[in-house]
């Protein structure tokens, strides 16, 4: 069992401004293990933002095209924590935004953004950008 939860980051900040979201992991992460960051704003989907993923062989990130070039995800494996750094922010980011792992099995490369092969997630954090 893998217990998510958003320890920082949200907030409200004007566009171009930046914020920076962490999510601690605990529990027993083993074998490949995925994390990422998904968001919701009212009325839409969930759509993920970012994704890291950590193996033996080493460690991969994958980005919505909406978000790639301004935000960045890491991974710090001794705290077990995964980060996003977002910068310029736009309106348009205002959302809820959730931290999603999942561990010991792999994904398909095409689909590591999508919601449902994640199986643990945190309570969310509110990210409001004003214009």
């Amino acid at each position: 069992q893998v217990h998510l939860v958003e320890e920082s980051g949200g907030g409200s900040v004007q566009a171009g401004g930046s914020l920076t979201l962490a999510c601690a992991a605990s529990g027993y992460l083993y074998g490949t293990t995925y994390m990422a960051w998904f968001r919701q704003a009212p009325g839409k989907e969930r759509e993920g933002v970012a994704a890291i993923m950590t193996s033996g062989r080493g460690r991969s990130t994958d980005y919505a095209p909406s978000v790639r070039g301004r935000f960045t995800i890491s991974q710090d494996n001794a705290k077990n924590t995964v980060y996003l750094q977002m910068d310029s922010l736009k309106p348009e980011d205002t959302a809820m935004y959730y931290c999603a792992a999942k561990t010991g099995s792999w994904i398909p490369e095409a689909w590591t953004l999508r919601a449902n092969e994640y199986n643990y997630w945190g309570q969310g954090t509110q990210v409001t950008v004003s214009s």
